[in-house]
């Protein structure tokens, strides 16, 4: 069985759902160190003008864990997201389909960040057609830290094979998980290009947004566009 494990996200891009679609279970490690001005409460969306950031706000203090974020600005926010997908993708193919579940899930009111990723993130899982499993890892106990939380969860969950990002060469103990018996593969993901909004010539595509691009330009086939960006 294959696990991989990532940090909640807001809205993540394509390559975020490729590794959850290649892999058996997938455990969302909201008991970590929240990061700042990264992908964990933020992340782009075309217009006419180019790629511009949706941000959820935050009311973040060192040293909190991503699940103790809390979100400020109340529902402000909300209304300001949804309104910019709306003009971003009011003209694209899909909006029709997939807009009615995008106001539903801003209709709802976030208190606290972690929440408000996991849903974002079951929202596009969802509509892109990916049905793995998903875990919440503080919703179970676990020891260790780095290389060996991450075996401790591959064991939890019966895993022979942990499925990391192309990164985690960089920070994993490879002879721990050798140790353990548990198999390391490394995700070959490379951005796909699909028809997008606003795109006026070759050279104009822009990679890596937020998969919301991907689904309101290429529903019925996202899923598939998607894993065409893995490499052998």
């Amino acid at each position: 069985m294959i696990l991989a494990i990532h940090q909640p996200q807001y809205m993540p891009w394509s390559g975020y759902f490729h590794k959850m679609a290649s892999a058996d279970r997938f455990v969302l490690l909201d008991n970590v160190q929240f990061k700042k001005n990264e992908w964990q409460h933020r992340n782009r969306i075309r217009g006419p003008n180019g790629a511009q950031w949706i941000s959820v706000p935050t009311t973040y203090k060192f040293p909190q864990l991503i699940n103790e974020v809390g979100i400020a600005d109340e529902g402000q926010w909300r209304i300001k997201h949804l309104r910019s997908i709306e003009a971003c993708y009011r003209k694209s193919p899909f909006f029709n389909d997939f807009f009615p579940k995008f106001e539903a899930f801003f209709a709802r009111s976030f208190t606290m960040l972690s929440p408000c990723n996991i849903d974002s993130i079951r929202l596009l899982a969802e509509c892109l057609g990916i049905t793995t499993p998903i875990e919440i890892a503080s919703s179970f106990s676990v020891e260790g830290s780095s290389t060996e939380r991450l075996i401790n969860i591959c064991r939890r969950f019966g895993a022979d094979t942990y499925l990391a990002g192309a990164g985690g060469r960089d920070y994993m103990n490879m002879n721990l998980f050798d140790a353990a018996g548990i198999s390391v593969i490394f995700q070959e993901f490379d951005p796909p290009r699909y028809p997008q909004l606003w795109c006026r010539e070759e050279g104009d595509f822009i990679p890596a947004l937020s998969a919301i691009d991907l689904i309101f330009n290429c529903e019925g086939g996202a899923n598939a566009v998607i894993m065409e960006g893995a490499r052998p």
